[in-house]
């Protein structure tokens, strides 16, 4: 179990943008951008390192070993039964609520823009199969915060990780916020919030985004969304409070979650206030529970096939085209 006093916190600093970051599960505590001439957070955090020692809502984590839920928290692999730590019964949730998101990771600096954070998951960590080798390199760059996640086993396992920021960007609700999704369908959900294994088109649903709609529109009655988004090649974008983001990821979905169930828990950033809709979260990831869904590709980490994912999170103000001059 994590100590305190264990938990290591480093910050990235690029211009006028810097991103905190926790070695306790590679936490994005803290990301400050300029808004209107002052720097305001963009993601949902708490401030103080230890409040994450009690995270029940994955606040700014890197789920896993395998994000999103997997059915009755247990999966048949190779002619054996593994069983996995039902923290959402009768489901498994992000890994476990001892997962890779609660582990104190090894985190070393490399100059002001980049860190590496390194962990061991041992052979029937939280029921899964094999040692698992971790590293998670995080950059800054400009405007933009690179999240490189790579994994090697000993033995055939499942990794589907997932990073788990609430992005508020500045604003008390995501409501009114634009989204853009290049995805023409997704994975229906059963009441449990478990894929029913249908992929299907998102043409006159509420939640289509491909031409832009705000989190309003798509879900009008205020009961929140929670589904995954199954992508075409484009990105992600979003815009409100007057700023963008963006999202580039080489994984095939996105998680997108409107904080429907967050509600107040430690001390937040100053100026926070954490309810529901106070911030979105977009978790690119692979399919979920496709371990026991026929039909979903399942991402498998063998000795001799690693895991790798990168993702590409850029947020910046909106410039404002200038006005004609008038001679």
């Amino acid at each position: 179990m994590t100590k305190p006093d264990q938990i290591r916190r480093h910050t990235l600093s690029d211009g006028d943008v810097s991103v905190t970051l926790l070695s306790l599960g590679c936490i994005t505590q803290d990301w400050q951008v300029p808004l209107q001439g002052r720097r305001v957070p963009v993601v949902l955090g708490y401030q103080d390192p230890r409040a994450y020692l009690r995270n029940p809502y994955w606040i700014g984590v890197i789920a896993g070993r395998v994000a999103n839920r997997i059915s009755g928290a247990g999966f048949r692999m190779n002619g054996e039964n593994f069983r996995l730590p039902a923290n959402q019964p009768p489901n498994h949730l992000h890994g476990g609520d001892r997962g890779l998101s609660r582990q104190n990771w090894e985190m070393e600096a490399d100059g002001a823009r980049s860190v590496q954070l390194r962990l061991v998951s041992p052979d029937g960590d939280q029921g899964y199969p094999g040692r698992l080798d971790l590293t998670v390199t995080i950059r800054l760059k400009g405007h933009t915060l690179t999240y490189e996640m790579e994994a090697r086993s000993d033995r055939p396992t499942p990794v589907n990780l997932a990073q788990h920021s609430y992005y508020s960007l500045g604003a008390e609700s995501i409501r009114d916020f634009e989204v853009t999704l290049d995805a023409d369908r997704y994975t229906p959900n059963d009441p449990d919030l478990i894929p029913t294994g249908q992929i299907e088109p998102l043409t006159g649903r509420p939640f289509d985004f491909r031409q832009g709609r705000s989190i309003g529109d798509a879900d009008p009655e205020g009961q929140g969304l929670d589904m995954n988004f199954v992508l075409n090649a484009g990105g992600i974008r979003v815009a409100g409070n007057g700023l963008s983001l963006e999202i580039e990821t080489d994984q095939p979905c996105v998680q997108l979650y409107t904080a429907t169930y967050l509600k107040p828990h430690e001390v937040p950033l100053a100026g926070q206030s954490h309810r529901s809709f106070a911030g979105l979260c977009l978790e690119p990831q692979g399919f979920p529970n496709a371990i026991n869904t026929t039909g979903f590709p399942v991402s498998m980490v063998t000795p001799d096939a690693h895991y790798r994912q990168i993702s590409k999170v850029s947020i910046a103000q909106i410039q404002q085209p200038s006005a004609d001059k008038i001679i």
